[in-house]
């Protein structure tokens, strides 16, 4: 199975923190399933990082790469045609990095690993 991970489910298996939800815990640490992580998400890690609203080490975001590939997660890049489907989201959600990981999750046709339920008006599949 092929999940992408909504940048909050990152944090939390990194951190291991007990936000994280079982069933989500156990998809990620499968090495059956292929787990996907946005260009997006690194992206807004290291946003929140340098305007100090997210309390995680500079080196998380200066050492991003090395994370994934030690968790054997493979990055996502963003493509045009994701760039334009977020874009052209209806409404709902204003926040960037989540539109695109929307645009991204339909056009790769991926489940979504986020506690987020306002995905769900986008039609995608979300896993918690």
């Amino acid at each position: 199975m092929r999940l992408l991970l909504d940048t909050h489910a990152l944090l939390w298996w990194w951190s291991e923190a007990a936000s994280l939800s079982p069933t989500c815990r156990k998809l990620i640490s499968d090495q059956g399933n292929e787990i996907l992580v946005s260009a997006a998400s690194a992206w807004e890690i290291a946003t929140k990082v340098r305007l100090g609203r997210l309390q995680v080490s500079i080196d998380l975001a200066r050492d991003f790469s090395d994370y994934l590939l030690r968790d054997g997660f493979l990055t996502l890049p963003v493509s045009a045609e994701h760039g334009l489907r977020a874009g052209l989201l209806p409404v709902p959600h204003k926040d960037p990095f989540d539109r695109m990981l929307v645009a991204q999750a339909q056009v790769e046709e991926l489940p979504i690993v986020s506690n987020e339920e306002i995905f769900d008006s986008y039609g995608v599949q979300r896993i918690w």
